[in-house]
């Protein structure tokens, strides 16, 4: 998923429309306008939520690194849709950690690209591709901010187009990403995945961050972005042609086993606010957990699916039941049925509206529904006592899933966002309004709450482990 910043405040408003699933509800809409809906279909499956899962360690690791701060446009649109063995990868943070990304490479080219759970795709820039602003008119390649020149397929001696067919994403900031499609042998953390189907993109409207190259998604497969015949003027939405993502290809290769482990650390207040590099901010793993000490709080849970119109249930993201948020103030609030979407893509939580209003309520001093951004701004002297190790003022807040409580440290519920139009100081919430408590409606989990766990995405049985982390 991608997020967005407002021109006013340099801080982040995280826009939750899922492009790719819109794709497939308009094309619905527009063959039953009648009959149309969307809902969420638990699965018709057993599991012990009481008992966690038991993951083995992981040999495949990436490291997540690297940030730098946005560039001016950043401000105006940020990120929206995202975004046998084991093995890991480290996770960089780019735009003051407001992006995980990992190094991959691609037919023996190396990129650094943004790590996402909430989208499905991988997509590379083309050498010599065309870059236009959000209002369509061509401008130099480099306003794109894309941090190398892109993928070249000539100099890859595995690289095969797929002819006839095109891919295409456009996300709700108008920015947009069209190009070919091709297979290429990908690498991340030490897998690799031959004749992986990618997309390579010629044309590009993108507010890059000047560190990553494109993206990498883990969502379910229903979200790709592929269509047939070369023109993508002529795409309708919803026909895509779905592919394999990277892991799930991995696993359908039988190179891994079917779950992987995402681990984000917060980083340092120093890091978050200055342009300092972040070399290591949490772990990718592949086919295992990565070595990270947690503590004896764990569930699995199962990943819930969503039915369009009378449709058979289908798993895109990583939804899960939760069966409450407890703080101060929450006893009165009803959120059954209430589930959420884990996403690195999204920086905040953005959970119902009751629940963000008796949260944000609940900070000494109250914290404040600004009307020109829609977020709930916070005193930023709460920021450097929970730095400090002095969270008072800052609400306890914890998530219930699986019967077990994830407690969020309060070093993540008070975010630094840059200053205002006279230069003073903005600090947001952890916990922003993602809408009203009702059918329909998808909340988020995003890295507030990512911080303080390790989650295990198991493809094959379609569910979620937590483990709550050690302090850190």
């Amino acid at each position: 998923m991608r997020l967005f910043r407002s021109p006013r405040y340099n801080m982040v408003l995280h826009f939750a429309l899922l492009v790719a699933l819109n794709g497939l509800l308009l094309a619905t809409a527009a063959a039953a306008p009648d009959t149309f809906n969307i809902r969420r279909v638990v699965p018709q499956r057993s599991i012990d939520i009481q008992n966690a899962q038991i993951i083995p360690q992981a040999s495949f690791v990436s490291s997540f690194s690297s940030k730098v701060p946005r560039r001016a446009a950043k401000k105006r649109a940020l990120l929206e849709l995202r975004r046998s063995a084991s093995k890991t990868s480290t996770i960089i943070g780019t735009d003051d950690n407001e992006e995980y990304a990992t190094s991959i490479t691609v037919g023996g080219q190396n990129f650094e690209v943004i790590d996402d759970t909430g989208s499905s795709d991988l997509f590379l820039p083309q050498v010599g591709f065309q870059c236009f602003s959000l209002s369509d008119a061509s401008v130099p390649e480099a306003d794109c901010f894309f941090c190398t020149a892109g993928f070249d397929p000539a100099k890859s001696r595995t690289f095969k187009p797929f002819n006839n067919m095109n891919f295409n994403i456009t996300f709700a900031d108008q920015e947009f990403l069209t190009g070919g499609v091709g297979f290429d042998t990908v690498s991340i953390g030490g897998l690799s995945v031959a004749q992986q189907e990618f997309g390579v993109v010629t044309k590009a409207a993108w507010n890059g961050d000047g560190v990553t190259s494109g993206l990498v998604g883990f969502a379910f497969p229903g979200l790709t972005s592929v269509f047939n015949g070369s023109n993508p003027d002529l795409d309708v939405p919803g026909g895509q042609v779905v592919y394999q993502p990277f892991f799930f290809k991995a696993v359908e290769d039988e190179l891994v086993q079917p779950f992987f482990s995402v681990t984000l650390d917060r980083g340092s207040v120093a890091a978050r606010t200055n342009s300092t590099l972040d070399p290591h901010l949490g772990f990718l793993a592949l086919g295992g957990i990565p070595p990270v000490a947690v503590t004896g709080t764990s569930a699995t849970v199962p990943i819930q699916g969503f039915s369009i119109s009378s449709g058979a249930s289908e798993l895109f993201f990583y939804d899960v039941d939760v069966d409450k948020y407890t703080f101060p103030g929450s006893a009165g609030i009803n959120l059954t049925g209430s589930s959420a979407i884990l996403d690195t893509g999204t920086t905040l939580n953005l959970l119902p509206t009751p629940v963000a209003n008796a949260y944000n309520a609940a900070f000494d001093p109250p914290g404040q529904l600004d009307p020109g951004s829609g977020l709930f701004l916070v005193d930023c002297s709460l920021l450097t006592k929970a730095t400090n190790g002095n969270s008072k003022g800052i609400p306890p807040f914890s998530v219930v899933i699986g019967g077990k409580v994830f407690q969020v440290d309060g070093r993540d519920n008070v975010l630094p966002a840059g200053t205002d139009e006279n230069g003073n100081e903005v600090c947001i919430s952890g916990v922003q309004d993602g809408g009203p408590a009702e059918d329909g409606n998808i909340f988020i989990l995003g890295d507030v709450f990512l911080h303080n766990v390790v989650s295990t995405f198991d493809v094959q049985r379609e569910t979620i482990t937590l483990h709550e982390r050690a302090k850190y």
